[in-house]
C-alpha cells in the first residue's frame, strides 16, 4: 500500500477546516481498493447465505423429526448462536478452530483463505439458527392435516418434508428469510476484525492512507443502503405478485 498522504485540515481563520475530497476516495488506486472490497463482501454474503440456509433447513427438520437425540441437538445449536454476540463468534472460530475442528478439516482451510473460511463458517452458523427458527414458523403455518396425509399417501417422513410442506414453508417466510439475509451482509462488516479485505476493511484502509475517513466510509455506508434497498424492494415485488396470485 502506498505511503499516508497529508491530514486534510487546513487552518482557516483561526480554525481548522476539513478539506473534502470525494474524488480521491472513488478513483485511482483508492476507488480500485472500494471495488475489491464490495466484491469480497459480495462473495462472503453470497456462500454465507447458501450454508445458512443449509443449516437452518436441516437444524428445523431435526428439531420436528421426533427423535429426541436430534430434536437435543438441534434446539442446543440454535440456542447457542442465536444467544451469543456474532463477533464472539467470530473469534471463537478463528482463534479457536484447530481445537474444534476435525485435522483433515483444518489442513485444508491451510490451503484457502482461513480468514474467509472463519468469516463465512461464522456467518453461516450465526444466521443458520434465525433461519431454523423462521422455518419452523412457517411450517406451523401450515396445517398438520398435510403431513398427515402425506404419510398415509406414503411418503416418508423426510419426503413428505422435502416435496409436501418444506416448498411451502419457503414460499411463506420469504419476507423474515430475505430479512435475515440483510442482517447477514450488514453483519459481514464484523469479519474486518480478523483480516478479512472486505468493504469495510477497504474503507478503514483508505482512512489509515489518505485521512479521508468520512468520505470512505460515507462511500461504504451507500453501498450497503443501496444493497439493502435492491434487495427490500425485490421482496416487495415478490410479496405483491404472491398476494396478486392468491386473489
Amino acid at each position: 500500500m502506498e505511503g499516508g498522504s497529508e491530514p486534510p485540515f487546513h487552518h482557516w481563520s483561526g480554525t481548522l477546516a476539513y478539506q473534502f475530497d470525494w474524488h480521491l476516495v472513488v478513483s485511482g488506486q483508492y476507488g480500485d481498493w472500494i471495488v475489491q472490497g464490495l466484491v469480497t463482501t459480495l462473495k462472503i454474503s453470497g456462500i454465507s447465505i447458501g450454508f445458512s440456509l443449509l443449516l437452518g433447513t436441516l437444524a428445523c427438520v431435526m428439531r420436528l423429526s421426533g427423535f429426541k437425540l436430534l430434536e437435543w441437538l438441534s434446539r442446543v445449536y440454535i440456542e447457542f448462536f442465536r444467544n451469543t454476540p456474532l463477533l464472539v463468534q467470530i473469534f471463537f472460530w478463528y482463534f479457536g478452530s484447530y481445537s474444534i475442528l476435525p485435522t483433515v478439516v483444518n489442513d485444508w482451510l491451510k490451503t484457502v483463505d482461513f480468514e474467509f473460511a472463519c468469516g463465512v463458517i461464522a456467518l453461516s452458523f450465526y444466521t443458520g439458527a434465525f433461519v431454523a427458527e423462521d422455518l419452523r414458523s412457517g411450517i406451523f403455518a401450515i396445517p398438520k392435516t398435510q403431513l398427515e396425509a402425506s404419510r398415509a399417501g406414503g411418503l416418508s417422513f423426510t419426503q413428505a418434508m422435502a416435496y409436501v410442506i418444506l416448498p411451502q414453508a419457503f414460499r411463506i417466510i420469504v419476507p423474515p428469510l430475505i430479512s435475515q439475509f440483510l442482517n447477514l451482509i450488514k453483519n459481514s462488516s464484523l469479519v474486518m476484525t480478523i483480516g478479512v479485505a472486505d468493504l469495510t476493511y477497504m474503507s478503514r484502509q483508505i482512512e489509515a492512507d489518505t485521512f479521508h475517513g468520512l468520505e470512505a466510509f460515507t462511500v461504504a455506508t451507500l453501498i450497503y443502503l443501496a444493497i439493502s434497498l435492491v434487495l427490500s424492494f425485490s421482496v416487495q415485488q415478490y410479496t405483491r405478485r404472491v398476494l396478486r396470485t392468491a386473489r
